[in-house]
This record gives C-alpha cells, structure tokens and sequence, in this order.
C-alpha cells in the first residue's frame, strides 16, 4: 500500500511539474496578445508571470525588460522611473545571461542603459555611453536588420554629439574619452530604422528632431507629415503623434 501512494506521488509530482513548465510559453504568449492590444502593464505582468513559471525563460525575461523600459519612461515621478530602469536592467541582465548572442538580450541592454542614462547625472550618463553603444553595436552584430537596434544607435549618437564642452571634458579626464558620434550618422541610423519597420512613430519622431538639430526643417516637416498618418502600435504612440503634431506645427509656424 505504501509503495502504491509512493509510486502515485510520484506520478503526480511529475505531472505537475509538467504542468508547471508547460505554464511559460503559454503566459509569453498571452503577454504578446496584451502587446497587440496595447496593453504593457498586462504584458508585463504575463513575462513575468512566465518567469516565475521557468525562470530560464529567454522570451519571458527580454521582454520583460523591454516593457519595464517602456512603462518606466512614461512614469512622471523620477522615483518611479528610475525603480523601472533599475528593473528593466536586471531583467537584460538575466536575459543576456540566457543568451549572450542573441540580438534581443543585447538591444533590451542597449534600451535599459540608454533610458537611465537620460536621467542620470553627468557622471552617470558618461560611464554609460560605451556599453550602450556597445550592446546596440552587438545587437546589430547577431541581426543586422533589427530596427530597433538601429534606432537606439541613432539615438546614441545624437545625444553624445550633443553633449557639452563641460561633460565632454568630464568623459576625457575620468574616461579616457567616449567614442566619437555624429549628428549626421544619428540621422543614417534612424533612416535605416525606418526603411526596417515603417511604421514606427517613434523612429519619425526623432529623426524629425536630428533634422531639426542641423537646421534642415524642410525635410523635419517632410518626416513629421509622414509620422502623423501612421496608426498607433504602441502604448506611447499616442503621445509621440501628439509631440509629432507640436513639433510639426512649431516648424511650420515659426514665431
């Protein structure tokens, strides 16, 4: 009798686990469908869901962390945003740990780093700049054609190009330097960004921005017109059509 209810435990034990495991790629799954729906804060809750699941979900812990990225960078308290980062970092650790070479663990790194060093200090932000090149640089290296890789170097290279004398000075005595950037390679990246996905708001966004930076309106008028009959895919699309709308009419009616 005893080996009978030992031998049933452990069938059961078995199926459960079973079940257990079974539990991630369905929760992944249901995070993507809150994707579609627009909805970040369900999705998050899914890939986290499948992580306790498996914690060596891959899937489970990248996007994660790119949803962490997302919703911390609407949070308008600093404390907030930054306890998202910090997350959203954490979950790219893990995921990188998952999978070193992949495009995905390296651009959720690229997009975690590159979201705190925006609202970090000079000191911060300068330490951060060469492993966010880095991460986008290797996310381009294992998928060439990742848009959104594409968009974070473009991105990188505009903030550093427009770095001041104060914190380029900073980033040569404690640093050694920083890679160089360039205002117009921003514009390349975020052109190449574009010509991979479309009907990215964002990529429009700033690229009309990088235009704009180098005086060259026309052709920031010409994206924002573009941007502004692209239909929302994202949770933030609505507000970066709004910003798009500001910009475009700030553009066309100078003051």
């Amino acid at each position: 009798m005893k080996k009978i209810a030992a031998t049933a435990f452990l069938i059961f034990s078995f199926q459960y686990l079973i079940a257990q495991s079974s539990d991630a790629p369905l929760l992944v799954k249901q995070g993507k469908d809150m994707l579609a729906l627009m909805k970040e804060e369900d999705a998050l809750e899914k890939f986290k869901g499948a992580l306790k699941s498996d914690p060596n979900n891959y899937e489970g812990a990248w996007y994660a962390s790119l949803m962490c990225s997302r919703i911390g960078n609407r949070q308008s308290d600093e404390t907030k945003k930054k306890e998202y980062f910090v997350t959203a970092k954490q979950y790219a650790v893990k995921s990188l740990k998952l999978n070193p070479t992949d495009a995905e663990s390296n651009f959720v790194m690229s997009v975690a780093m590159g979201r705190m060093a925006l609202i970090s200090g000079t000191k911060e932000k300068v330490a951060a700049s060469r492993d966010i090149k880095n991460y986008a640089d290797l996310a381009i290296k294992y998928n060439p054609n990742h848009a959104g890789a594409w968009h974070v170097l473009g991105k990188w290279n505009y903030e550093v190009s427009n770095l001041n004398f104060a914190e380029r000075a900073f980033a040569n005595s404690l640093f050694g330097g920083i890679p160089d950037a360039d205002i117009n390679k921003s514009i390349e990246c975020y052109i190449k960004s574009i010509s991979l996905d479309p009907n990215d708001i964002l990529f429009y966004l700033d690229l009309a921005k990088a235009y704009h930076n180098i005086e060259s309106d026309a052709k920031a008028i010409e994206t924002l017109k573009k941007a502004m009959v692209l239909k929302p895919r994202f949770e933030d699309d609505a507000n970066y059509l709004v910003q798009c709308k500001k910009l475009l009419d700030e553009l066309q009616n100078p003051k």
